[in-house]
């Protein structure tokens, strides 16, 4: 049996000269690193080391995180989506304020997208062994698949205020497409709630960015070409980017995938077919101001394809790279809002 070929998608950061007058004084780039949600973590903040000591800073952002955890993996039992899940009712509870507001952005998505980001796919997600339960690698039967798509549909779940409730005791939440871009959000609003109005902070590949370096330069971003590469160890620049005061988030299928007889099985499930994508679109990269809905989209994208995700980009006004294998290697296309990034 073929090994399961999982990698995170990762976005390098990279630094950008540019004529922009240093005046931090005696103020560094302080890195502060970590794990969270089955990845790392990596924030840069410009300031003194003395004054993140005393904030504290590195603690509070790992109890932030642990937070978001506690409320969205669906990895631990006793999460706050675990119970959900595993709760039978069909009566409303309440749910916290950071879980109310990943699913309001969850469903607004869901709905703009025509379905194409539907946070209920969790049981194709786990079904073709991409989830906590880490099934065997093995093409499901149409039979199984019919029934499992059965669990699945948005207009199951109503969310009103804090008050969430499903309408098949079946129902099943996961949240792995927008959670990690939330993260992010947390941790960047954490970061300014103190006054630092020059950081980056990284989770996994999703980006948030304001202000310059140390330097005076802006913060830049690599983003990764999308080689078929299981190892992680064949690496390339595909386009450098320059967000300013923004989000960065990247979906692909090229590192998260398993193989049966010669056949390759994205993680990245089509709700309308209850099957991993099946087209040449291999990457999406987004920016917006919140990394939560540039997460969401970047996997909306992929799931919708080159042509189809590219018309709604542009009729949604999103700034969007979407990158294609084809026989010829890569092509790739932007919108015209993206192009404002572009190094």
């Amino acid at each position: 049996m073929n090994k399961l070929k999982l990698l995170l998608l990762t976005v390098l950061a990279i630094t950008l000269s540019a004529c922009f007058p240093s005046n931090h004084s005696n103020k560094i780039e302080v890195l502060l690193q970590g794990r969270t949600m089955g990845t790392t973590y990596s924030v840069k903040v410009v300031a003194t080391e003395e004054q993140l000591l005393a904030l504290q800073l590195q603690q509070k952002i790992d109890a932030a995180l642990q937070q978001v955890n506690q409320e969205m993996s669906t990895y631990l039992e006793n999460s706050e989506i675990s119970l959900f899940n595993q709760s039978k009712s069909t009566d409303s509870v309440e749910v916290s304020a950071g879980f109310a507001r990943v699913l309001k952005e969850s469903i607004r998505l869901g709905k703009l997208s025509g379905g194409k980001l539907d946070v209920t796919v969790g049981p194709l997600v786990n079904l073709w062994g991409f989830g906590p339960e880490q099934r065997p690698e093995k093409i499901p039967s149409d039979e199984i698949l019919a029934a499992t798509k059965k669990r699945v549909g948005l207009q199951y779940l109503t969310l009103v205020g804090n008050q969430l409730a499903k309408k098949i005791p079946d129902l099943y939440i996961d949240l792995s497409t927008i959670a990690k871009g939330y993260g992010v959000d947390v941790v960047a609003e954490l970061i300014e709630s103190h006054g630092f109005t020059n950081y980056l902070v990284e989770i996994g590949g999703e980006m948030r960015l304001r202000g310059f370096k140390h330097t005076g330069e802006l913060w830049a971003i690599a983003i990764e070409k999308p080689i078929l590469d299981p190892s992680g160890k064949e690496r390339a620049i595909q386009q450098v980017i320059i967000p300013k005061d923004n989000a960065v988030a990247t979906s692909g299928d090229y590192r998260n995938y398993f193989e049966v007889d010669g056949r390759r099985f994205s993680h990245i499930i089509d709700p309308d077919t209850g099957k991993p994508i099946n087209h040449n679109l291999v990457s999406v990269t987004v920016i917006h101001p919140s990394s939560m809905t540039a997460d969401g989209l970047s996997t909306t994208l992929m799931v919708m394809g080159m042509e189809k995700g590219m018309d709604f980009a542009v009729e949604n006004d999103l700034a969007a790279l979407f990158i294609a294998k084809t026989e010829n290697g890569f092509e790739e296309r932007f919108t015209v809002k993206f192009r404002q990034y572009l190094k």
